[in-house]
């Protein structure tokens, strides 16, 4: 298939209708820089601002949440240096943080979890009130007990852990449990996917892209290597000259191995990773993200921090016909501060999610009504108004702690 005639503006494929995104709506309190955050997500949504303005944080909120269902609660804090380093520092002192997801399933069901994390002494925790609804299946935790049952007879519960994870055996919560713990967030790291890795299943891409190798076997397996084929084409506009990339086995380890044209070659050269650069083995990466989930139905979101890192800013388009295509099949969430990849006329202004930091606290929500009204009538580009520091958020719409209702289950 040739190449679009302005690929910054027309997608490389032909691909399927979107499916309805899963995560409708974040509300964050009292997480790392973010004092109150309330923002609503589509299928495919650019977290905009700064270096340092708080963009990650907002992404490791929806990945603490994965982690600690997909290992344990303790383990996810752990990670992050313990529950002290995940609450937000201020002079108000706040002692937790909470987390809610709403969230629409494939076959229509609506419902939120939501969490709240509160500090002990010598970086103690509990998990003070947790609560899930889906449907007319609902229950509420509050410090292990559990108080609205999700059925007559309820497995038990514990102040150290998310209560999903034993509801998870229960019907009704079980597609919960799995599209809450099978999110993928990536922050690639182009020294661990040249290095040789020991073979694993493939299932899922690591969050570094360590295991891209064992992934790319896998995928070669699927769908008649029809997501493979989409990641080689994509590649090539990437990096021009490139023809394909093969895992390959060294010994008992296995690394990668490109196929790319030289000037004066007959017949493609074959590099191992170790000799290509990190913004290819980055694009690889991104791609592999963003398009596995044709091919694996339970990853329902994917969010990635700055997918243009390394990249020529002639590969922008390209990348962001990426994004768009894989948000067909899962909902992409990125992390940007740059202009060429939002510079194209199709980058609505409900697709841009405003990040700033004012006296080390983080502000998140939709763009003000000028700025959207500039997009929407395409006077400028959301790459261009980024050029020069105008894509502000509408200050309007961020809310203080106290304004969020994150629980409803009470009783009375």
């Amino acid at each position: 298939m040739p190449p679009p005639e302005n690929p910054g503006q027309t997608s490389l494929f032909h691909v399927p209708a979107k499916r309805v995104p899963f995560l409708t709506r974040v509300q964050l309190r009292n997480y790392r820089s973010i004092a109150a955050c309330d923002v609503r997500l589509g299928p495919l949504t650019f977290l905009v601002g700064p270096n340092g303005s708080g963009k990650s944080n907002f992404l490791d909120a929806l990945r603490l949440t994965t982690d600690a269902l997909r290992t344990s609660l303790e383990h996810a804090l752990r990670d992050r240096g313990g529950v002290h380093e995940v609450r937000r520092r201020s002079s108000g002192h706040p002692t937790h943080f909470s987390i809610r997801l709403d969230f629409q399933l494939p076959e229509g069901a609506v419902g939120h979890f939501s969490f709240e994390v509160g500090a002990r002494s010598h970086g103690d925790y509990v998990v003070q009130k947790e609560e899930c609804a889906v449907g007319d299946a609902k229950y509420l935790v509050r410090e292990g007990e559990v108080i609205v049952k999700p059925t007559s007879v309820a497995p038990p519960g514990s102040d150290d852990r998310l209560y999903l994870v034993n509801a998870a055996g229960l019907q009704e919560f079980r597609p919960v449990f799995d599209a809450l713990s099978n999110m993928g967030f990536y922050n690639l790291n182009p020294d661990k996917i040249r290095a040789l890795q020991s073979p694993d299943k493939g299932e899922l891409l690591a969050r570094d892209g360590f295991n891209l190798s064992s992934v790319l076997e896998r995928l070669e397996t699927l769908d008649d290597g029809s997501t493979k084929r989409r990641i080689e084409e994509y590649l090539s506009r990437i990096v021009p000259g490139l023809e394909g990339v093969e895992p390959k086995r060294v010994g008992h380890m296995e690394t990668l191995e490109f196929r790319q044209q030289v000037e004066g070659a007959k017949v493609p050269l074959r590099f191992p990773a170790i000799n290509m650069s990190d913004g290819t083995l980055r694009a690889l990466g991104v791609l592999v993200a963003l398009l596995q989930a044709r091919v694996v139905d339970r990853v329902r979101v994917v969010g990635i921090e700055e997918p243009e890192v390394a990249l020529h800013p002639a590969a922008a388009g390209i990348l962001r016909d990426a994004l768009r295509d894989g948000s067909r099949h899962a909902q992409v969430i990125v992390t940007s501060h740059s202009p060429d990849l939002l510079d194209a006329s199709d980058v609505s202004p409900e697709e841009i999610i405003s990040v700033m930091a004012e006296q080390g606290k983080t502000l998140i929500a939709p763009l003000d009504e000028a700025t959207r009204s500039t997009l929407k009538d395409r006077l400028y580009t959301a790459g261009e108004l980024l050029k020069t520091n105008q894509l502000s958020p509408d200050l309007n719409e961020v809310p203080e702690p106290k304004q969020l209702r994150l629980f409803e289950l009470e009783p009375g």
